[in-house]
């Protein structure tokens, strides 16, 4: 079986808006890692990367990004959420959708914007110029019109993932190229330039070098099209990467190729030395481009992030790590072996969402660098800010000082608790339980009310929601212990388009919440 790369995030559910499982490929990086490092080619260099964690203002300041996702019980009211990025001056934002109330906040702003079409569109625009019009009129030119800086449209998101089974490789092109012919019908050709945000599955590597690459054989056919549409209209590849992956993926993987400390034996390519796996998945589309004539196209990095929680390797240091760590690293302008210069990229991703699915894995709710009522999760330097950390959302409304945990003499093999726990993960987010997570240090007590307690914050502190067949119990005691945080939900935001939406992947939830019953029990 050809080993294909990865660095690429399992993103969101197939029935949102951001993309669905993509976990069926391995890193091809730990296999040529160590057969670099058998082989003698890996060494380390005397001139190697220095550690640092300063960013240079002047070159930070240039446009680091950030995914705004909106698949979340309770949204930020997105006015606070743009003055969240303005004031960590965050100057580029990507978006899964074209929701109006998003972008009306963002009028104004100075921030650029990329609105998303989701893959469930692209049928529709593939085989109606009209209808890729009409979006155009009412998501782009319209709020152009109200100072809304739109300077991409995301065709569709990784529409080529191996676990799509082909389901969007004939309507992603005739999509793009109506999406592409609208803006130019209105006006707006060099203006607002299209993309396709795309995993790093796309592509691949034979000899398990990035000189090596090349996009996939069973899609090479689709991808030179779009490329092509691309390059024609000075349009970027838009990619995304994710180490993270490969450490969840392969218990092979070399754990320090995957941050920016230079501490990892670098891969040696022909004499160019990798120190990252970022680099070297980097390159190899560059090499890949490069091989099908268009060496010189611009790669924007759409995605690239790492979780807080839900795994072993999902936690605050490494994220801390990793995201400053990349900071650091593109903030001299730099660039890679094969693209010297500044990178454009996206941080994935800027809140939590804990609506996500986690058929990926339950890290897929914990990628934001804030929490989900815009509280910074760690220290991280964007180089934007004179303080050098990142400033956390004002005036967030929260509601009351209370929480619903299991009654204390209720007996743990009580019947009803089995099926209590199941329906409160069922249809709320108990990611944060389990092996090596935030709340593994939680009792068989503590992980019950855990659940409760978020299905009570999630139905807004209802009386009823803390029910439980008589098993919960609404407490003024805050249950948060050790590094399991207890949260108390923010107040509601009903948008314009009523966001706050009924419970996606319910029959995989309701598995979650036994999984975790049996974990506690068994």
């Amino acid at each position: 079986m050809e080993m294909k790369l990865l660095g690429a995030r399992a993103n969101g559910s197939t029935f949102g808006n951001h993309g669905s499982g993509k976990l069926s490929m391995f890193s091809f990086f730990s296999r040529f890692w160590s057969e670099s490092v058998a082989n003698g080619e890996a060494r380390r260099l005397s001139s190697g990367p220095v550690k640092t964690s300063a960013i240079s203002h002047a070159v930070a300041v240039g446009g680091i990004g950030a995914n705004w996702g909106s698949q979340s019980s309770h949204r930020l009211p997105p006015d606070k959420v743009v003055r969240m990025l303005r004031e960590n001056g965050i100057q580029k934002v990507k978006l899964f959708d074209a929701d109006y109330d998003t972008l009306r906040a963002l009028g104004g702003s100075g921030i650029e914007v990329m609105v998303g079409i989701p893959n469930d569109m692209l049928e529709t625009f593939a085989s109606s110029s009209k209808a890729a019009e009409k979006w155009v009129s009412q998501n782009v030119s319209h709020h152009l019109t109200s100072n809304v800086l739109i300077r991409y449209v995301a065709v569709g998101n990784e529409p080529f993932l191996e676990t799509y089974n082909g389901s969007f490789l004939r309507t992603t092109f005739p999509a793009l190229r109506n999406v592409q012919e609208a803006l130019t019908k209105a006006g707006l050709r060099n203006q607002v330039k299209v993309t396709v945000p795309l995993n790093a599955d796309v592509y691949s590597t034979a000899s398990g070098l990035p000189s090596g690459g090349d996009f996939r054989a069973d899609i090479h056919d689709f991808m030179i099209p779009i490329v092509k549409l691309l390059s024609d209209n000075a349009a970027p590849f838009t990619v995304n990467i994710y180490p993270f992956i490969s450490l969840y993926t392969d218990s092979n993987f070399p754990v320090e190729y995957a941050f920016f400390d230079g501490n990892a034996t670098p891969v040696n390519d022909g004499g160019t030395s990798y120190y990252n796996m970022f680099d070297a998945n980097h390159d190899t589309l560059v090499w890949a481009l490069q091989k099908n004539g268009f060496g010189n196209l611009p790669i924007i990095i759409g995605e690239i992030g790492w979780p807080t929680d839900g795994d072993r390797h999902a936690n605050v240091e490494l994220a801390q790590r990793f995201n400053q760590g990349f900071m650091t690293h593109i903030s001299g302008g730099k660039g890679t072996p094969m693209r010297p210069g500044p990178i454009t990229a996206y941080l994935f991703s800027l809140i939590d969402e804990d609506q996500k699915s986690f058929q990926p894995g339950n890290f897929e709710r914990h990628w934001g660098i804030f929490r989900y009522d815009g509280q910074p999760k760690y220290g991280l330097n964007l180089g934007t800010t004179s303080s050098g950390n990142l400033i956390g959302a004002r005036n967030v409304s929260y509601l009351d000082s209370k929480w619903c945990i299991m009654k204390p003499n209720t007996r743990l093999d009580d019947p009803q608790v089995a099926p209590s726990v199941s329906y409160a993960c069922g249809r709320a987010d108990c990611t944060a339980l389990g092996y090596q997570t935030s709340c593994s240090n939680l009792d068989a007590r503590g992980n019950i009310s855990y659940a409760f307690n978020s299905y009570y914050q999630q139905n807004n502190q209802l009386d009823e929601a803390c029910k439980f067949n008589g098993l919960g119990t609404i407490t003024r005691a805050d249950p948060t212990t050790g590094t399991c945080r207890f949260n108390i939900m923010i107040k509601p935001y009903y948008g314009g388009a009523g966001r706050i939406s009924g419970f996606s992947q319910k029959t995989l939830a309701l598995a979650l919440g036994l999984t975790i019953f049996f974990f506690i029990y068994l």
